[in-house]
């Protein structure tokens, strides 16, 4: 038997045929996003009301900053308050490091939670045009091909 022809050489387009016909993988897929999907929403209000909270106490920070220098002012008496003006805009500084981080992971996530719902979008309008009746229906084109890989390429770039 000639190594060409033996049975074990398969081919990407072989296997392209049974993309929508694989319901073990179809459940799988829905499972993994019905589990991942609370739990990237729940984050996602977490941390709008984390950034909420910051930047409240950002103000309060900043007001009590604004008090404590008119106070020093006045006063002109030796009390120092000059160290703790610095604690509290160092403080600042540190809430708006942690703000700013908080603001690109919310970012990130909304990536996430777009990809995983345009991922969603394709994998039901695959299943829905495909049939049991007919292969037709069954083949995808180059280009829906290409719009799937880039899907997976994206889901895995936010992994």
């Amino acid at each position: 038997m000639d190594v060409d022809t033996a049975s074990d050489n398969t081919s990407i387009d072989d296997k392209i045929d049974d993309f929508c016909e694989n319901p073990t993988r179809d459940a799988l897929t829905e499972g993994l996003m019905s589990l991942l999907k609370p739990t990237v929403d729940q984050l996602d209000e977490r941390i709008r009301a984390t950034r909420i909270c910051q930047i409240e106490l950002k103000q309060r920070i900043e007001s009590l900053t604004e008090e404590l220098q008119r106070i020093n002012e006045v006063l002109q008496c030796p009390l120092e308050t000059d160290s703790y003006v610095k604690k509290l805009i160092n403080a600042k500084h540190k809430i708006t490091i942690v703000s700013n981080i908080l603001q690109s992971t919310q970012e990130r996530l909304n990536k996430i939670h777009q990809a995983v719902e345009k991922n969603t979008v394709k994998r039901k309008a695959l299943l829905d045009r495909s049939s049991p009746y007919g292969n037709a229906s069954n083949i995808l084109s180059t280009e829906e091909q290409v719009e799937i890989e880039k899907g997976a390429n994206v889901s895995k770039e936010y992994e």
